[in-house]
């Protein structure tokens, strides 16, 4: 029965090729019921392909992936009943209103019985329910998929790249509606290239790179795993402290408020920075010393970074 089984979501050794193109390579993942799964990787990393897979849009060319137990490629009947989704580019009909899109999609649904008002009411719609699709802002818009994709109150949300394209606002506005399905004890798979959307919102993060899983855990876990080195950053308005660092051996950075950052291998090597600034006196404004962040963690896994204007067609997404 679906309702025993452990994992909502079961891939194994998944693979997908478009005639010479590896757009999924060989992977292989599970996903716990009630949790935020991450897929952060970016355009291009299979992300996509994978969610098409599993939500039985797109077969795979090997592999296996099961929904709640069942095979996507042998009991999509039973399946779709019991998942939602959010696609890519997600779009509605202009002139209909809130109100009126979520019933069309209750009754596409067969789900005449559907909570229409709870529904807008957890994606913080109200206000909005008698406005036209063409009106609202992209913000709204996306919170209006995800309350489609909820319609049919399934157990199992996928949400694929849900926020690209938003303000900094708009985004953080949806993340609150993805905490409410959390706590609703919703399984949630969510595709994002924004590396704070994946630390801020997922149990577990897999990272992919190039259709590849290059690492995945934990947010906390990722980082603890991987932070072999430590990040000191440095205010100073002396721009003899890149002299200093350089002669130390060091390779420092500036960042988006012009602090100093330099990787420092072993605790040691922090006061001998310390030493030597003061020795040439130089005066430091502040001084923090952390372990690295998600966003170092997955330049230091594939060997890319993540740009958070990431944008343009999806290829072999």
């Amino acid at each position: 029965m679906a309702t025993q089984v452990e994992h909502a979501i079961e891939v194994e050794n998944l693979t997908k090729l478009y005639d010479n193109l590896v757009a999924v390579n060989d992977i292989s993942f599970n996903v716990r019921r009630g949790e935020v799964f991450a897929f952060l990787g970016p355009n291009g990393a299979g992300k996509t392909t994978t969610v098409e897979i599993a939500d039985t849009i797109r077969r795979p060319t090997l592999g296996k992936v099961r929904i709640l137990g069942m095979d996507v490629t042998k009991a999509k009947r039973g399946i779709v009943p019991l998942i939602g989704v959010l696609p890519q580019g997600f779009s509605s009909f202009d002139r209909i209103t809130v109100r009126e899109t979520m019933e069309y999609y209750a009754r596409l649904f067969c789900r005449r019985n559907a909570d229409i008002e709870g529904l807008i009411d957890l994606v913080k719609l109200n206000d909005k329910a008698q406005e036209q699709y063409m009106k609202l802002s992209g913000g709204l818009k996306q919170r209006l998929g995800i309350a489609i994709a909820l319609v049919n109150d399934p157990e199992i949300v996928f949400l694929d790249e849900p926020t690209t394209g938003l303000d900094p606002r708009a985004r953080r506005e949806v993340w609150d509606v993805l905490l409410g399905l959390k706590k609703k004890g919703k399984t949630v798979f969510l595709t994002t290239h924004y590396i704070e959307e994946a630390e801020l919102l997922a149990d577990t993060v897999a990272i992919i790179s190039k259709g590849k899983i290059i690492a995945i855990d934990s947010p906390v876990q990722l980082i603890e795993s991987n932070a072999d080195y430590l990040v000191l950053t440095l205010q100073s308005g002396d721009e003899k402290a890149f002299e200093v660092l350089g002669k130390m051996g060091f390779a420092p950075d500036h960042n988006n408020h012009k602090s100093i950052i330099v990787r420092v291998e072993r605790t040691d090597d922090i006061r001998k920075i310390l030493n030597a600034m003061k020795d040439a006196g130089v005066s430091l404004l502040s001084m923090d010393v952390r372990k690295p962040n998600l966003e170092q963690v997955f330049l230091k896994l594939t060997g890319e970074a993540l740009h958070e204007g990431a944008s343009g067609g999806k290829g072999a997404e």
